[in-house]
């Protein structure tokens, strides 16, 4: 394992505990020695370079910091990590990506250079970026990564015709979503889903990392019409929901607000949510990624709506039949297959007998921001 290895490893420690700051990992090395290992803290924590900084000591005076993001250069919450590299004497800095916030964007390698320091770019980029692509699409546009998620038969069924949805995807496959969710602000399905499943939509890992515990993401609903039932499964559970829903009377929104969940009211579109505003208003609330788990009709709308970014399916070897069983992705669709979204950078992993395809589209971030006003000009502030 390399010391950028080593790094990168540092930061997946930070995935899902810094938003809306990135998870980044440091090290440093002293004479082919690790001096210290660290990781971003929460937000109003030190960062990952001061971690690894302070626990080093005298060690740092012309060693070489090895970090998975290039240091900020700029007052947030804490100092900028450039000026505390500079004064302890650090020789040489290596860098696996430059930061795209607005604020930093090369200015902070920028920085080092102009004070004597070294600095080497782009050892382990790719995996950088992938840690921390939903900071990078939340910094650059003001709203968060859409994920969907949903698992599926090999006919492309997400339920038989009764409905019954339990389970497509195999145990394999429930245990990395739990992993996903741990890992992600946010979660989302519609109330549909609620109404059949009544999921629980927390965090539930077969083991708890001791060191990391568990996170319950932000639990959204959308619910045009406040149909969610007070007695919800989702609305007993730990961490925060949101129900996000249309215009009505406050004798409709009450029993939710009772119920403990946070009531969102928003314009609709078509007598649906409008997904655009929603995704909006979660980008204000520093809200850097959401998975959409489902069920079809909300997918179909953010896919309708070109606001996906990422598509992760999981394939179960199994046939569901039926004209009348549902179908993964449902809304509007395209009329002719020259139309089709077409996954770029896809890979493949196996999950026991079931099949992860993971996936990017092409226009995703261009479709999102289109038309979203004054949401990332200029980045917004994290640190």
């Amino acid at each position: 394992m390399s010391y950028m290895d080593e790094a990168l490893a540092q930061a997946r420690l930070a995935m899902g505990r810094t938003s809306p700051n990135p998870a980044v990992g440091a090290l440093i090395v002293k004479d082919g020695v690790i001096a210290s290992r660290g990781h971003t803290q929460p937000p109003g924590g030190p960062h990952a370079e001061i971690v690894a900084l302070q626990q080093a000591g005298e060690a740092t005076r012309g060693a070489t910091l090895y970090v998975t993001l290039e240091p900020c250069c700029y007052f947030g919450r804490t100092p900028p990590c450039t000026q505390a590299i500079i004064t302890v004497g650090l020789a040489e800095v290596h860098i696996a990506t430059l930061d795209p916030n607005p604020r930093v964007a090369g200015q902070g390698r920028a920085e080092l250079e102009a004070a004597g320091i070294h600095t080497v770019v782009g050892e382990g980029e790719e995996e950088a970026k992938a840690i921390n692509e939903a900071y990078c699409k939340y910094i650059t546009t003001g709203l968060p990564l859409v994920i969907a998620k949903f698992s599926v038969s090999l006919d492309g069924k997400i339920a038989t015709r009764t409905g019954d949805s339990r389970w497509v995807a195999g145990e394999a496959s429930r245990e990395y979503v739990h992993w996903l969710r741990d890992t992600t602000d946010a979660i989302m399905v519609g109330v549909g889903t609620v109404l059949i499943d009544d999921p629980q939509l927390t965090t539930r890992p077969s083991q708890v990392d001791p060191v990391r515990g568990v996170r319950h993401p932000l639990r959204i609903i959308a619910d045009s019409t406040a149909r969610t039932p007070p007695s919800a499964a989702v609305l007993k559970g730990p961490g925060r929901v949101l129900v996000a829903t249309g215009p009505l009377p406050e004798e409709r929104l009450a029993p939710l607000r009772d119920a403990g969940a946070e009531v969102m009211v928003l314009p609709l579109k078509g007598g649906h949510i409008d997904v655009s505003e929603l995704l909006r208003e979660l980008g204000r609330r520093q809200v850097t990624g959401v998975i959409v788990e489902g069920g079809g009709k909300l997918l179909g709308s953010f896919f309708d709506a070109n606001l996906v970014d990422k598509v992760m399916v999981f394939v179960a070897p199994v046939i569901v039949g039926g004209r009348r069983a549902v179908p993964a992705v449902a809304g509007l669709g395209v009329a002719h297959m020259a139309q089709a979204l077409r996954l770029q950078r896809v890979s493949i992993q196996r999950f026991g007998d079931d099949t992860l395809i993971t996936g990017y589209l092409n226009s995703s971030l261009a479709g999102a921001a289109e038309g979203l006003g004054e949401a990332g000009k200029g980045g917004p502030r994290c640190h």
